[in-house]
This record gives structure tokens, sequence and C-alpha cells, in this order.
């Protein structure tokens, strides 16, 4: 399967991988023990390790992400409350080193959407019959999604095309390809013209004492 987008447009055609559970929290999507780093690359092959490797390390056959057909995938279909659990921002980093750009559930905890949307993993909330569609069983590994996050759009196998909410700053930093640093330093002149340009509203010291009422 080869993608139909430039790998950096918000625009893209994919395949994706379904995992049909409810709750999936952070420890599964990405171990404690994998926690020892803070680099944000080479954790992708650990994304979901516990479901995806047997106990004696090989890969189990029936788990959706050790499927050959899905290895390229770049959307992440999951059960209700995904993400939730501890705050270890190092699950998004794992699933976007596992070469994710998109996760759809009907709910998402908090915090995971925080860290997504500053990490550029775009969590695409949808309804339960949206879901559902997504998670039938029977579906083909060759069906695709398309979205676009210009126009917050989600469109599933069948056709039916879905509005999805995105906070717009975060909509903004992901388009541009920036994260909340990036877009401060990209404003660093219009911040200094704007400080520049305003009369300080601090008295001095003296003039404040001045000010000052006087206390019985």
């Amino acid at each position: 399967m080869t993608d139909t987008a430039d790998p950096r447009s918000w625009t893209f055609e994919s395949s994706y991988v379904a995992i049909p559970i409810d709750d999936i929290d952070t420890d599964q999507i990405i171990p404690a023990r994998f926690l020892t780093t803070t680099a944000r690359a080479g954790l992708g092959p650990h994304a979901f390790h516990d479901r995806r490797y047997r106990a004696d390390g090989t890969p189990d056959p029936d788990f959706a992400l050790n499927r050959s057909e899905l290895h390229e995938a770049r959307v992440l279909v999951a059960g209700r409350n995904f993400g939730c659990g501890s705050s270890r921002e190092h699950a998004v980093w794992a699933l976007v080193d596992a070469g994710f750009r998109a996760v759809v559930s009907t709910e998402f905890a908090d915090i995971f959407r925080a860290n997504a949307l500053g990490n550029g993993l775009l969590p695409i909330q949808v309804s339960p019959e949206i879901a559902a569609a997504l998670l039938a069983p029977g579906r083909s590994t060759a069906d695709r999604v398309h979205i676009d996050l210009e126009a917050r759009t989600l469109t599933i196998p069948d056709g039916r095309v879905v509005q999805f909410p995105v906070p717009p700053f975060a909509r903004h930093c992901l388009l541009h390809g920036v994260d909340e640093l990036g877009f401060l330093l990209e404003a660093v002149d219009d911040i200094a013209a704007y400080e520049g340009g305003r009369e300080s509203d601090l008295s001095t010291l003296g003039a404040g004492s001045a000010a000052r009422p006087e206390v019985a």
C-alpha cells in the first residue's frame, strides 16, 4: 500500500489499522519499561508491545499491527476512551514513530488528546455509528479512509463524510508543521514590534511610593 499524498500533507488517504478494544491506556500503547529514553525516535517497534508480541518475543500474527498488508497504514482506529491512564507523552511518540498520523475513536482521554496535538498526531473523534462501521467484523484490509484537516473531514470507506472537532490553534500548528514554541518563534518580530510600540504602564518606584496612601 502506498499513500496517495505528500507524507507532510494533512490531506491524505490511507489504509487503517483497526483495534476494536475499549479503554486502551497509555501503558498498553507503550509499556513503562520502555520509558527510559527522552528521545522521540525509536519507540515505534515497542508500540502495543505486550499485545503485539508473544511471551517468546515473536510477533503475534493475529494482532493487527503485524499484518503485512497494513505495515504502511497511517491511521489507527480504536475503541472508546483511547489513551486513558498515565499522562506519558511517550505513548504519542511511540504511535508517531510507528508511522501513524491520526487516531480515530469515539472518545479520547484529555491529556492524551493534548499530547497528541502537540506532537503531530491527529486525534479524530467520531460518533459510535461511524466507529462501528470502521471496526465492523469482515471489513477489508484494503479499505481506506481520507482525511482533510483543512476541512476537518474524515471520509470512510462507504463514502460517508463526517466532520471532526479540532482546536483552531492546534489545527494551525499541524497544518503549518510547527509546535507551540515554533509558533512563538515565528512571531518574535511581531511581538517585539508590539512591545516596542506601547507605552509602559509601570510606575517608577518613586512615583509608586508617592502615590501610596497613608496607612493609619
